[in-house]
């Protein structure tokens, strides 16, 4: 015999419906009724039953007896709150989803229109996370991102929602916290991430970037929040990293400027906006042109011709530059075989192609050089691939494996921008076989004006030659600056003076042609006059 009724077993939030029930049983309002609720077992944990009553009535209508059927369906109910745990969590890291946390930030703006005050959104990134996930591989980087979870969480307040937003991106949401609390957060996760990270037997440093939105009553749009906390993100990101940045309106209009560039840019790839120019390289000695460099244009429906300045960096920063890397490289070596066949070019001359290092750290670089080959039927040494040391810098491995695989098939490689960089001979020594030095612009800009200068160039044409290398000077725009080249002894050079990136029809009867260049300087070998 039981010594407690149903009700004092009832769980305390059930209590009201369970009385309801009885209500409407008694009343006659309702012959049977069926509830789903919750007992409290004696050790503590609660029951969910499937609770169904009928009510059994003398004829004159009132209730003689019920009968009750309990069927116990507390297996269900976990597996229905684990699904929707599921849908609104992260599987990897536990926390809410971007579907979760948008809702919570949803929720904290209404009640900030009740009660005034401020929140703050904070959008962190984690800075090299791709370098990391490549390099250890995805289970390593599945450890880093729970690691930057705890991590995240531990710097958080407690009435805080950290969230996992997607990829290697999470937010915090701080509600009732003004500019001075959110700083503390920010600061916070900046320390979290100053600590080196240690998997397995790898130790290494990965640090966070935060861009901060403070929203108050008048904020009534959470995208808005959002994207604002992405552009001081970026703001971030550009400053230096490892850093927090404070929404500043002043900036909201590059920010949104720079995602609607790269949104239209995203439309450029797919429409055919994009375009190549060329610039030939040419012997100083007889004018002959010995090689185009490809350079990309964008050719906006509206705004023209777009200069690569303003559209390249975001293609770097959001990884566009690889697909568009891989389009340049199709189009350049199509255009060559087409002049090669039309006899506008002679054999020997090759098309130049700038390679990125997003486009190093790219494992299918050297597959999407085989097949722009194959595809336009040219021999693998009528192209050159131009890279950076700086490219090849931030990546080592993986860049030095793409260019052994693209050196196994036949391309020429040159190094650009030679001498502005960090460690360039143990770059040069370090490299699969280099077959060009491109000397920087900078250099070619102050002969005859700085000593300093006329000794690296000097020195970069000495280096060229004893290692078997062809040295080209950038950046060649006057004929001073030609006779001292010449008068030094360098062979090729490329620049305004020349001329300047064309489109395929304007430059094809200058490369039928080729320069008339003025008779040899009176410069000796040291670029003096004599």
């Amino acid at each position: 015999m039981l010594e407690r009724d149903f009700q004092s077993i009832t769980h305390p939030d059930d209590l009201v419906a369970d009385q309801e029930q009885q209500r409407a049983l008694l009343s006659g309002a309702v012959d049977s009724s069926e509830v789903e609720k919750r007992y409290v077992h004696k050790d503590g944990h609660d029951v969910w039953v499937q609770f169904g009553v009928s009510a059994v009535r003398s004829d004159d209508g009132r209730v003689r007896y019920f009968i009750a059927q309990c069927h116990d369906v507390t297996a269900r109910r976990r597996f229905e709150q684990e699904l929707a745990h599921r849908a609104l969590h992260d599987p990897l890291t536990g926390l809410p989803n971007r579907a979760l946390f948008l809702d919570r930030l949803r929720h904290a703006l209404v009640r900030l229109r009740r009660h005034r005050g401020e929140i703050a959104v904070l959008f962190v990134d984690l800075d090299r996370f791709k370098l990391v996930n490549d390099a250890l591989g995805h289970r390593m980087g599945d450890e880093v991102l729970m690691e930057a979870a705890r991590r995240l969480s531990e710097a958080a307040r407690a009435e805080d929602t950290v969230a996992r937003f997607g990829g290697d991106e999470f937010t915090i949401l701080c509600e009732a916290a003004d500019e001075e609390a959110a700083r503390e957060v920010a600061e916070r996760v900046l320390e979290q991430f100053a600590c080196p990270f240690s998997q397995d037997d790898h130790e290494f440093h990965l640090s966070a970037s935060v861009g901060v939105r403070i929203g108050g009553p008048e904020t009534g749009d959470p995208d808005i929040l959002l994207r604002d906390a992405d552009i001081a993100l970026y703001a971030a990101k550009e400053h230096g990293r490892a850093r927090l940045e404070l929404f500043d309106p002043a900036s909201s209009t590059a920010g949104v400027d720079a995602l609607m560039t790269e949104q239209a840019l995203r439309l450029a790839l797919r429409h055919g906006e994009l375009c190549l120019h060329y610039q030939p390289s040419v012997d100083l000695d007889t004018g002959r042109i010995n090689g185009v460099e490809a350079l990309v244009r964008w050719q906006h429906p509206q705004r023209g011709l777009i200069p690569p300045g303003e559209f390249i960096p975001i293609a770097e920063e959001t990884g566009l530059i690889v697909p568009m890397g891989e389009w340049v490289l199709r189009e350049a070596c199509t255009q060559l075989a087409a002049w090669r066949r039309a006899g506008t070019v002679a054999s020997d001359i090759r098309v130049a192609v700038n390679v990125s290092a997003r486009q190093l750290s790219s494992p299918g670089l050297a597959e999407a050089v085989s097949e722009a080959l194959e595809l336009a039927e040219l021999d693998p040494c009528a192209l050159c691939l131009e890279i950076t040391e700086s490219a090849v810098v931030q990546d080592p491995g993986v860049a030095l494996r793409s260019l052994r695989a693209i050196k196994d098939l036949g391309v020429f490689i040159a190094l650009d921008d030679f001498g502005v960089g960090f460690s360039s001979l143990s770059q040069i020594r370090d490299l699969p076989p280099v077959d060009v030095i491109k000397l920087d612009r900078s250099f070619t800009a102050g002969l005859g004006q700085n000593d300093s200068d006329g000794a690296v160039v000097t020195a970069v044409l000495s280096l060229a030659r004893s290692l078997g290398l062809t040295a080209v000077a950038e950046g060649v725009e006057t004929s001073d600056q030609l006779g001292r080249l010449r008068g030094l002894g360098w062979d090729v050079g490329q620049g305004f003076y020349f001329a300047k990136p064309q489109a395929p029809d304007d430059i094809e009867q200058l490369l039928a042609t080729g320069m008339a260049l003025p008779a040899e300087s009176s410069v000796d070998g040291d670029g003096v006059r004599s």
